[in-house]
């Protein structure tokens, strides 16, 4: 089972997952969990960069 067996209306419902995600993350990545050659949750890691931490 592959990835490619996934019906057009699956690749629609993660690509605008992913999209919403894409539009408010600024530094960070996402992460497609796979099984059974499916995608079964989309997580979202975002880092927040603070200023006061740079070295002066």
């Amino acid at each position: 089972m592959g990835a490619n067996q996934l019906k057009p209306s699956e690749w629609q419902e993660i690509a605008e997952h992913v999209e919403r995600m894409l539009d408010t993350l600024q530094f960070g990545s996402i992460t497609l969990i796979i099984q059974d050659g499916k995608v079964v949750q989309i997580e979202k890691n975002e880092k927040v960069r603070l200023q006061s931490n740079k070295k002066r």
